[in-house]
């Protein structure tokens, strides 16, 4: 299973392995308080694609595709272990973003469920 949660929401023992899927470290947040089991930058969006976004709603569905994209072309080692992962215990992605109905995060939990074993 996957979760998702802000990385400003409180750590829970129910959260499980908590994997920060941001490039960027969350502002304010210190690596204590965040709980991190592992920061996998490697698949979050590209730098470029986070500013272009820069969560502008309007954007959304391009958005969404274009991650996809990148997230294809990175189909590698460290989403197939997610994929394994999840399948074996709860899996927190912790992402930074304020709207939590137009972030990357959706995306990535999306991609990886759509994963063949």
């Amino acid at each position: 299973m996957i979760k998702l949660k802000r990385a400003y929401e409180p750590y829970e023992t129910t959260d499980g392995y908590r994997m920060l899927v941001d490039r960027l470290w969350p502002r304010g947040v210190s690596k204590e308080d965040a709980k991190i089991d592992e920061w996998v930058k490697d698949i979050a969006r590209s730098t470029e694609l986070r500013k272009w976004y820069s969560h502008e709603v309007p954007k959304w569905p391009v958005f969404q595709q274009l991650y996809t994209e990148e997230l294809q072309k990175n189909e590698g080692t460290t989403l197939r272990a997610i994929k394994e992962k999840q399948a074996k215990e709860t899996v927190t992605f912790v992402y930074a973003a304020k709207d939590e109905a137009h972030t990357h995060a959706l995306v990535l939990k999306d991609f990886i469920r759509s994963m063949k074993k």
